[in-house]
């Protein structure tokens, strides 16, 4: 295995962690307010919206773990690594979409909490989710230009 991708590969599995500790320590924790029970029936969708945004994020995790598996094999210029882009991006999308669903809840959570910064705080997962689907969008598109540029090469003789 090259010291790269272990290092990367080592990252991914770090970067689910915190995520992972979150949803089984943190979420319950929030659903459970004790200091102002008048909405805490506005936090059950906003909940349930986090803990179903950890599936794409933990299979876009996955997808990049087999992309730097793909990487140490030297299969980076391959038809599997576009798919793995793809399904990143993908998941980029529907973490983004579930999010602006969830941006109403918390809105009627500021407006209850009288705290505007907490709509601002919603919107960051909106805007990083997008920009990584763009990225991973670029990517694709630039490694499938390269893949179509080596097979054009390879039938030249």
């Amino acid at each position: 295995m090259k010291r790269e991708t272990l290092f990367l590969k080592v990252a991914v599995f770090l970067i689910g962690i915190p995520i992972l500790a979150l949803s089984i320590l943190g979420l319950p924790w929030l659903a459970d307010n004790p200091v102002n029970p008048d909405y805490t029936h506005i936090l059950y969708p906003i909940l349930i919206g986090i803990y179903v945004t950890a599936i794409p994020f933990y299979f876009a995790l996955y997808q990049a773990f087999k992309l730097l598996s793909y990487i140490d094999k030297n299969n980076a210029f391959s038809e599997l690594s576009v798919r793995a882009l793809k399904n990143i991006k993908y998941c980029a999308i529907t973490i983004s979409t579930l999010y602006v669903v969830m941006i109403p809840f918390v809105c009627l959570v500021a407006d209850k909490d009288d705290a505007p910064g907490l709509i601002i705080m919603g919107m960051v997962p909106i805007f990083a989710s997008m920009v990584v689907a763009v990225f991973a969008a670029v990517l694709q598109k630039l490694l499938k230009n390269a893949i179509d540029i080596k097979s054009e090469n390879d039938l030249t003789v």
